[in-house]
Parts: C-alpha cells; structure tokens; sequence
C-alpha cells in the first residue's frame, strides 16, 4: 500500500497510486479541484504527497496530450486580440503550474520540434527558466551558470535612471547616470519589462588587449576624451534629516542657530552657511564639519525641579553636521511635519562623481572590474578607420571564465551599431552568430571582429590583430570615494581604548592574524610592532602579588590594594586590551598572577 500525505500529514493509503496521481491531475485541469494542488508520486519510496500550501515555487508550462501541444493557434491569435487572458488558459487545463516536487513526475520539452509521445509538458519559452535580471543577458546560453549569475546580480547594483521624479525624491544612498543609453544587443525581455524606460548602461567601443599592464587580471583602461565627453559620470545623492522632537515637561528641540554660551558650541565657521531659520541654502557648497541643520536641544538628564529654572545656556548643541569625508553640493531643502506634528527638515546633497582609478565597471555577462588607469585620447592605440576605444579590456578575462556571451556581445554590438538596428539575444533564441559574421564582412569588415590597430604612442602597428567592437557597459555603485578611507590618528573606543570602527567614525583599518603573518614574512618588524601598539599601555604591577597595583597621581603615591605600600612595583607596557582581560578574570575570582623578569 502507498502512503498519502497532504502537506506532510498522513492522511491515508492508496492501492493504485500511479492513476489516483492522474485523476488529481485532470481534476485541476477541468477545474473540479483548486488550481494551487499540486500532487507528486516518489516511486521509490511508495508514497503520495500532495500541496497546497504556502512558500512553494511554481512555474506556468503547457500541458501536453499524446505528443501535440494543448496551446493552439487559436488560443495565440485569441489572447494577441485581448479575447482571453492567461488565467482563462489555466481554467482551460491549457496551462498549469507545478511545483518543484510534481517537476519531478514531468517530462518536459524544451521547443515544440522536440515534442514526443512521452512528454506532458512543454515550455512556454525557455527565457522562463531564468530570473528578471538574467533574462536581460544577451547570448546567455553561451556562457557557464554561474557566470551568467554573477552578471545578473551585477546589473541591480548598476547606475541608471532609478525614477523620472528623482528631483523631487528624498531617498537614501541614489546615484543617477548622466546619459543612460538603450543597449544594442537586446533580448526580449528588455521590451516586455520596459528596460528602456530605465536604462542602466551605455554602449561602448570596447579593445580586447593588454595596455602597459594597467588593465592586469580583471582592470580595464577608460579613454580619457570618453570621460569628458560623459562616460559614466553620475550624480551621487543623500539626505541629511532634523527633526525638533518633543520631552517631557513640555520642553523642545528648536532648529535655529545656536548661540555661543551654548553647550557644545563648535564655531562661528561651522555656522557660516546657515541662513536665519537655522537651515542652510540650496547650491551652498558643503565640507566635511559644515552644519547644513543648527539645532539646540534640552538638557539630557533633568531632575523634577530643574526643568522650572531653566538658563538659556544650559541647552546643547545638537546639529546635523557633515560626517568625516563627505562633502557635496545643497540639491533642495524641504520643511514639512513628521506624522507626529513636529517640524522636520530634510536637506539632500548632491556630489558629481566622474570616473576615477578605483571605480568599478561590468557588462552583462559577469565580467566585472575596476579602473587601473586613465589614458588620454593621444595615447590610446587606435584602427585604420581612426577609431579609438572608451574602454580596454584584457583578454585574461576570459578563458578561465568561459564567457563567450562577452565575445559575441563584441561582434553583435559591432554589426548593430554599423547597421543601425538593434540585435536580438534573447537567450536559447538568439540571431546566429554565422549571420551576424557574414552581416559585419559585407559591411567592408573582417567577419572575426579584429581589425588592425597602430600604438596610440609610437604610432607603429601592432603584430597582431585586435579584437574590437562595441559592448554594453555599467557603472556600478561600488566607488572609490565612498570607500576610501586613511587614517593616522583619530578617536578611540572608551571601553577597549583601541581605534574606533568604520569609515564614518574616523576608525583604524583592523590587522588581523593573517595580516600580522604577511608582516612576518616581509620581516617588517618596526611596522609589526607599531601596528599592534593601537592600544599600548603602562600599568604598575605589584612584584609580590603579581596584580595590577595603584598609581596616584595626586599623591605620587605607589601602593598595592592586596599587599599594601612595603612591596616593589614596577611598570609594565602591555595592551590595554589585556590588561581588560586581567580584570574581567578577576571579576571570576580567578587570580591572573603576573610574574616580572628582567629584559636584560
């Protein structure tokens, strides 16, 4: 007997579990029972499951009756003239969505020519096996998985037109593209998901060749004439917020310019772009330590009696200031009410940011790098025809990775951009690259995509032929001047006295272990031990103990809280981080005895 399970309740037997599966089947195909069942006969361990219930993933495939195709012409010219809907199919029992498990029980055809007798299903088109994202990859079916993976997640962090009313929006973190451009070589997907609308890249004469070593491993080189001319310039936005919040006791915070008797008070500078109101202008230029939002709130810890006699002075200072490395240009201001009634200010920036070493770049098909250098129009290698590319690209790139989708981009943007027409890459149903090779050889260019191309420098030919054509490229968000990020000295933490984390706050680059082993093995010891005296401090040990001993320093005094004042102490330099250690072991009643020898 078979075990049925429903959502992974058993709820019965079956004795002929292969026909009990088939009539569930043609249940939900004539719409006796719902449309979200789905049913999956494991044969090898005798059970039934049948689902129904939330978090299942499921696709839409054609069903299939004795090797024809339930999905007619009708059916096509019908839904092209807004006759039926999709929904009407699946009533039909034209179309039905089965879930990972029922995938298992299906035999699916990739394209009606393949169709047969024991096939039950047929893909509606094979672009449907793959995401939003991936789909907009031209020529994905000549390129490994993972690859194509990487290169559709690329393309959620590229920089485009994110809303038309970008002006007008306060979000956090934006970048917008200056000159978005449409790509040449698109599937049909970027039609159906309206891509043009938005787009997030730009078309770009791309060599396939190595500069001087500045484009190693996965660099690439940009013409510096592009860039002027608008080559993935974007504009950088983000919102500085202020509200005046309500305390108990009817007191309040109050945006205006603090006065100097103020607690907190930073200087006159700080306060040098705020207009009357307390609130910077628009198109002010903005640095590091500016107030853009002057506020004054009260005092942190008041007792009941205090908030009657209130001074003026006791208020502290409490602006929104530019943190440590930003800077920017004042895009608009907006004062408005939260839902609570209390103003709140909200001042977005504005930062240009144009292509620098460091930036990071991408096409579609997972080929992702950073800019190694800037070269200028005179110097980069140039074709017969005089055209010199925005973008070089090494050739290492590409046989460990495998991704020929790259290489035919190259030929299919070339002959587009020739033609002018854009080509067709939708995946599994791509325009053949023979085609696109005989198109590019009567277009008075060699069929292979390389052409001849003479040192920008020395004018002198290179040996070999290079490989060019045009490719769409992305910016993405990951810049150099939002990740930049030095430091010599700075803030420290209070518990641990070590440098502070994260850019923002002014923190130290962390040495790890295996850091300290590159050290080692360069025999950089001065630089090892500056490195790990972050935290170095000097703390007097008692000799008899071994503990952690008093220093006073308004007494000069030296003492021992254990052994008293007869007893040598003396000073030790250890981290301080260690000597925290110490005390939490004493905080365990561990007694952590240190015992002092000589150096000498």
């Amino acid at each position: 007997m078979n075990e049925l399970y429903l959502n992974g309740k058993f709820i019965g037997t079956v004795e002929n579990p292969g026909g009990f599966a088939e009539k569930i089947r043609e249940g939900r195909r004539n719409g006796v029972i719902s449309d979200n069942l789905n049913v999956y006969y494991d044969k090898r361990v005798e059970n039934i499951q049948i689902n129904d219930n939330k978090g299942r993933l499921r696709r839409p495939l054609i069903v299939v009756k004795d090797g024809q195709s339930l999905l007619t012409e009708s059916h096509i010219k019908k839904l092209e003239n807004n006759e039926i809907l999709f929904s009407d199919l699946i009533k039909q029992g034209v179309i039905e969505y089965l879930d990972a498990a029922e995938e298992e029980n299906a035999f699916i055809a990739f394209s009606r020519e393949e169709l047969t007798k024991e096939h039950t299903h047929l893909e509606i088109t094979p672009l449907a096996m793959v995401g939003l994202c991936t789909s907009l990859v031209p020529y994905a079916n000549f390129s490994p998985g993972a690859r194509i993976s990487i290169g559709s997640k690329n393309q959620k962090q590229a920089l485009g037109m994110y809303a038309i009313n970008f002006p007008i929006r306060i979000d956090m973190d934006v970048n917008i593209l200056h000159y978005p451009q449409i790509p040449l070589v698109q599937s049909v997907m970027h039609e159906v998901s309206n891509y043009n609308k938005h787009p997030s890249g730009q078309n770009l004469v791309v060599a396939v060749m190595s500069y001087k070593g500045y484009n190693v491993d996965d660099a690439v080189i940009l013409s510096k004439a592009s860039i002027d001319r608008g080559l993935g310039r974007s504009t950088y936005y983000r919102p500085a917020i202020a509200e005046e919040l309500r305390y108990s006791g009817g007191l309040t915070d109050e945006i205006s310019i603090p006065d100097k008797d103020i607690k907190g008070y930073k200087s006159e500078r700080d306060y040098r772009l705020l207009e009357g109101d307390g609130i910077i202008f628009p198109e002010a230029n903005v640095v590091e330590g500016d107030v853009i939002i002057g506020k004054t709130s009260p005092p942190r810890f008041l007792s009941s009696m205090d908030q009657y006699n209130l001074e003026p002075s006791s208020r502290r200072e409490s602006s929104m200031a530019l943190k440590h490395g930003e800077e920017g240009v004042i895009d608009f201001v907006l004062i408005t009410e939260n839902s609570e009634g209390n103003r709140l200010v909200q001042v977005k920036i504005r930062d240009q940011r144009i292509p620098e070493i460091g930036d990071k770049f991408t096409s579609r098909h997972g080929q992702k790098g950073v800019v190694g250098l800037i070269v200028d129009q005179a110097d980069m290698p140039f074709t017969a025809s005089g055209i010199t590319p925005d973008l070089i690209f090494s050739p290492h790139g590409v046989p460990s990775r495998m991704t020929i989708s790259h290489l035919i981009e190259l030929i299919a943007g070339k002959t587009g951009a020739l033609s002018s027409r854009y080509i067709d890459g939708t995946l599994f149903d791509v325009e053949p690259e023979k085609r696109l090779r005989r198109e590019l050889l009567s277009l008075g260019f060699r069929e292979n995509g390389v052409e001849t191309m003479y040192n920008g420098i020395t004018g002198e030919e290179f040996e070999a032929k290079i490989y060019i054509g045009n490719i769409y490229y992305m910016k993405l968000k990951h810049m150099v001047a939002n990740k930049i990020h030095a430091r010599a000295r700075g803030p420290i933490q209070l518990l641990t006295r070590q440098p502070t984390e994260g850019r923002a706050k002014e923190g130290g680059l962390r040495l790890g272990e295996m850091e300290k082993d590159t050290f080692v093995a360069h025999g950089a010891s001065l630089l090892l031990k500056e490195r790990f005296d972050a935290d170095g401090t000097v703390v007097p040990i008692c000799e008899s103990c071994g503990m952690v001993a008093v220093h006073d320093k308004f007494r000069n005094k030296l003492y021992c809280p254990i052994c008293g004042d007869n007893v040598e102490i003396n000073f030790i330099e250890v981290s301080y981080a260690f000597k925290l250690l110490l005390d939490e072991l004493k905080s365990l009643t561990v007694h952590p005895k240190l015992i002092l020898k000589n150096k000498y």
